[in-house]
């Protein structure tokens, strides 16, 4: 298949791992992207040395393009930037911040950037500061959102309509028809997370991956909107923080019992009780832990199934 997203990335299918934190390191990046999609490390739970040696393991794991994920806010940002620029990776997602900040210098170094975006203002404003594309992520992703809640079925066609660069559908993507959907909706291609932590190559913790697959509908709820908004599996520490809210906690009392190290401690260290777990609404329809490949080929396979499929 080629279309702008694949012509912009030089791939095969239309695809996109998201840049998820503890979960998208260089092992799960490069099997994406040797599979034809696009592999992407998330550099937001890497210190700089880590992010670098994760960049090198990937060219050596791989042939094919693959991008890194850096959210704006990171305190050591610079580095990150520098160490993108020296490695000469090809392909940069930015999120969580201002795309203007970074966009230029990254261009200028003739890499290809990408920005998350919730919202048609914002993905007008990715534009105006020169990214190539934009993601659109909508209200059901899982990991920090959108503080507009506006769904990924509404949210595509509104920034289709508002910019002419590739637009990639975000949140609520697991399977092929899913993605046929999103297509249909406008979008040039999609960015799937919540079915890549639950693959074999994924380095979030093996009980985090069972938590996931053995996630029903309502599992997860959008939550500490008064900090950053952010998806999360309901677990001992979500039930605190969602008491603490009812019982009118100040931000600095919120920031205290989220404290340090929470997303790691849950997604990759696997304390399932104490943990911040953060995962896509999507969870309720992912029942086992594939290879990244055979997750690549099954969602495509399904999306040109279900384009063939008549409408009932």
């Amino acid at each position: 298949m080629q279309n702008r997203v694949t012509k912009l990335f030089n791939i095969e299918y239309p695809i996109v791992q998201a840049g998820m934190i503890w979960a998208s390191g260089w092992r799960l990046a490069s099997a994406v992207s040797n599979a034809g999609a696009l592999g992407i490390i998330g550099s937001g739970s890497m210190y700089p040395g880590v992010l670098q040696a994760h960049i090198r393991q990937c060219k050596a794991a791989t042939n094919k393009p693959f991008g890194v994920n850096v959210p704006l806010l990171y305190p050591d940002i610079e580095k990150h930037i520098q160490i993108i620029i020296e490695e000469k990776v090809p392909i940069v997602f930015t999120s969580a911040g201002n795309p203007k900040t970074w966009t230029s210098t990254l261009k200028q170094q003739g890499i290809t950037v990408v920005h998350v975006v919730s919202s048609s203002k914002f993905a007008l404003k990715a534009q105006e500061a020169g990214c190539d594309a934009v993601v659109a992520e909508g209200f059901e992703a899982g990991g920090h959102n959108g503080r507009e809640e506006t769904t990924t079925m509404v949210l595509i066609p509104a920034v289709c309509a508002a910019v002419h660069i590739p637009v990639l559908a975000a949140g609520g993507i697991a399977t092929g028809r899913q993605m046929l959907a999103a297509m249909v909706l406008g979008a040039d291609g999609v960015q799937v997370g919540s079915r890549f932590v639950a693959s074999a190559e994924a380095s979030s913790h093996e009980n985090f991956k069972n938590l996931v697959i053995n996630s029903n509908e309502g599992d997860t709820q959008l939550s500490l909107k008064q900090l950053t908004p952010v998806r999360l599996l309901k677990n001992d520490f979500f039930n605190r923080v969602q008491q603490a809210e009812k019982n009118g906690a100040s931000t600095e009392e919120l920031q205290e019992l989220l404290g340090r190290g929470r997303a790691k401690l849950g997604m990759f260290e696997g304390n399932l009780t104490e943990g911040e777990l953060e995962i896509g609404q999507v969870s309720a329809l992912i029942k086992s832990i594939k290879p990244a490949a055979e997750i690549v080929q099954e969602m495509y396979k399904e999306y040109e199934a279900a384009l063939k499929q008549p409408v009932k």
